[in-house]
C-alpha cells in the first residue's frame, strides 16, 4: 500500500510540474497585459500630479530653480522616492519616468502573485487570474505608470503573504517575506503594521507556527520603519510628535466610519476629501459584485484542500485588517488606498473563478452558464477600462489648469522668488509657477508672519486683507472659478 501510495505521489509530479509551468505563463501573459492596458490607456506625457511632485522634487532635475523646494510633510515618507531615484536624479522628461514607472510596477505585479505559485499548488492557475482580477482595476491600470506607494505596498504584501503560507519557509522564503513586510512599509508605514500585526498573530498558530516566520515579518517591519523613524527625530523632534503632525496634516485621525465612502469613491474622484457629496454609481460597483460573489465561492470550494483553504482565509484576514485603518481612521478615502486589499481579496476571488468555470462545464447547459460568466467578467472589464480613461482624460486637463493658472500669474508680474498662497491645490500650483506655496496655519514655523505676494482661489472669497487686490479670472480652464489675485499697482 505503501509502494502504491509512493508510486502515484511521484508520478504526479511531472502533472504538477506541468500544470505550474502553464500557471506561471499565464502569470507572465497577465503581467504584459497590464503593461500594455496602462500604456495603451493613460498618457505618458500626463503630467505629474500633486504627490508626484512633491516625491520628485527631491532630486534636482525636478526641483524648482528659484524656490525652495516643495515641503515634505509628516504623512510622506521616502519610499517612493527610492523608486525614482533610477531617473528621477538625472533627468527631468516625465515621459521617461513614467516608461520606468511602467516597467517597475509590471516587474511588482509579478513578484506579488509569483508566490503564490506554489502557495496554491492544486490550484496554482489562480495566481495568474487573481493578478488579472486585480491588474484589471481601473486604479492599478491608472497608478501603473505613477510615482505613488499603494500599488507596490499592495504587491509587498502579496508576496509577503503569499511566501509566508510556504509549509517549510526555507532561508529564501523568509528573505522574501522580510522584503514584502519591508517594501510595504517604507511605502506606508500604517499599511506595513496592518499587515505585519495578522501575519504576527498567524504565527502564533499551530498550522504556521514558525520563529523564522514571525522573525521574517519582524525584520522586514523593523527594517522598513526604522528610516521613518530617524527622520522623525531629526526633522520632527520625536516619534511623537511626526505621529502628531501626520494626524493634523489629514485632518485629525480619529475613530470615524468611512465604509460608505469606499463605495462612493470606487469610481473617482482619485482624491475624496470630504466625501460627502459624492454618490455611489451602481455601474462602478461592478468590483464589488466580483468580490461579493467570488470570494465566497472560492472560499467554500476550496474547503476540500487544507492548504489552499487556509491559503485564502489568510489572505482574507490580511486583507481586510489592511483595509481598517482607511474605514475606521482616516477621515478622508482615495481609491487607491485599498489596493493592498483588493491584491488579496484577488486570491479567494481568483478561486470562486475557477470554481465557477468548473461547474459552467458540467452545468446541463453549459454554453449558457458560460455566458453568464463571460458576460459578468467583461462587464467588469469594460467598466474598469471606461475608469481609467474618464480618470486619466480628468487628471490631464485638470492639471493643465496648473499651467494656466501659472501663465496669468507670470502675466500679472509675478516673478521668482514669491510666495504662492490660495484655497485648493496650493503645491502644484506654485510648483508650475516657480514660486514657494504658502504654508497652512498649523504649518507657520514661529515668528514667519509673511503673507502670499499672489493669490490663487477657486470658487473661495478673499481673505479680509486681500480685498482690494485686483482680480483676474484665468480664461479656458477645465475646472471653473479660477481667480488670480495680485496686490494693487503690481
Amino acid at each position: 500500500m505503501a509502494v502504491a501510495e509512493k508510486w502515484k505521489s511521484q508520478s504526479s509530479r511531472p502533472e504538477r510540474r506541468d500544470r505550474e509551468q502553464l500557471a506561471h505563463r499565464l502569470l507572465v501573459a497577465v503581467c504584459a497585459l497590464f503593461a500594455l492596458a496602462s500604456l495603451a490607456l493613460v498618457p505618458l506625457d500626463l503630467r505629474l500630479g500633486w504627490d508626484e511632485l512633491v516625491y520628485a522634487s527631491r532630486f534636482g532635475p525636478y526641483a524648482p530653480d528659484q524656490a525652495p523646494g516643495v515641503p515634505f510633510s509628516a504623512p510622506r515618507t521616502r519610499g517612493v522616492p527610492v523608486l525614482l531615484a533610477p531617473v528621477a536624479s538625472w533627468s527631468d522628461s516625465v515621459v521617461l519616468l513614467r516608461m520606468w514607472l511602467t516597467a517597475l510596477a509590471t516587474a511588482a505585479l509579478y513578484l506579488g502573485f509569483r508566490p503564490w505559485l506554489r502557495s496554491l499548488p492544486r490550484l496554482p492557475y489562480a495566481a495568474g487570474i487573481a493578478a488579472a482580477l486585480y491588474g484589471t482595476l481601473w486604479t492599478a491600470v491608472f497608478y501603473a505608470d505613477a510615482a505613488m506607494p499603494n500599488h507596490y505596498t499592495a504587491m509587498g504584501t502579496a508576496a509577503a503573504v503569499g511566501l509566508f503560507l510556504r509549509r517549510r519557509p526555507g532561508p529564501r522564503a523568509c528573505a522574501g517575506i522580510a522584503a514584502g513586510v519591508l517594501v510595504a512599509t517604507l511605502m506606508r508605514p500604517n499599511d506595513g503594521v496592518s499587515v505585519a500585526v495578522p501575519l504576527l498573530a498567524a504565527a502564533l498558530v499551530p498550522l504556521w507556527r514558525s520563529r523564522a516566520r514571525a522573525l521574517a515579518v519582524l525584520g522586514g517591519l523593523g527594517a522598513g520603519l526604522l528610516p521613518w523613524a530617524i527622520e522623525a527625530y531629526v526633522r520632527f523632534g520625536g516619534v511623537r510628535e511626526r505621529l502628531s503632525d501626520a494626524s493634523e496634516v489629514q485632518g485629525g485621525l480619529r475613530f470615524t466610519d468611512s465604509l460608505l465612502h469606499q463605495f462612493t469613491a470606487i469610481d473617482g474622484p482619485l482624491l475624496c476629501r470630504p466625501c460627502e457629496g459624492d454618490g455611489v454609481r451602481v455601474p462602478s460597483l461592478t468590483w464589488w459584485v466580483l468580490l461579493a460573489v467570488f470570494v465566497p465561492l472560492g472560499l467554500w470550494s476550496a474547503r476540500r484542500f487544507r492548504q489552499t483553504a487556509t491559503a485564502a482565509w489568510l489572505a482574507l484576514a490580511v486583507g481586510l485588517c489592511a483595509a481598517l485603518p482607511y474605514v475606521l481612521v482616516v477621515p478622508y478615502t482615495a481609491p487607491r488606498f485599498l489596493l493592498p486589499t483588493h491584491a488579496l481579496l484577488a486570491v479567494p476571488a481568483a478561486l470562486g473563478v475557477l470554481a465557477a468555470v468548473r461547474w459552467a462545464r458540467a452545468a446541463r447547459r453549459p454554453a449558457l452558464a458560460g455566458g453568464v460568466l463571460a458576460g459578468l467578467l467583461a462587464g467588469h472589464l469594460a467598466m474598469q477600462g471606461s475608469l481609467v480613461s474618464s480618470n486619466a482624460h480628468i487628471q490631464s486637463e485638470a492639471r493643465e489648469d496648473w499651467a494656466r493658472v501659472a501663465a496669468v500669474v507670470h502675466e500679472r508680474g509675478v516673478r521668482p522668488p514669491c510666495l504662492l498662497g490660495g484655497n485648493t491645490s496650493v503645491i502644484p500650483l506654485a510648483y508650475v509657477a516657480g514660486c514657494e506655496p504658502a504654508p497652512r496655519a498649523h504649518e507657520r514655523r514661529p515668528g514667519d508672519r509673511r503673507r502670499p505676494g499672489v493669490l490663487v482661489l477657486r470658487e473661495h472669497p478673499a481673505p479680509a486683507w486681500a480685498r482690494d487686490w485686483v482680480r483676474v479670472a484665468v480664461p479656458d480652464t477645465y475646472a471653473r472659478g479660477w481667480r488670480v489675485l495680485v496686490p494693487p499697482g503690481l
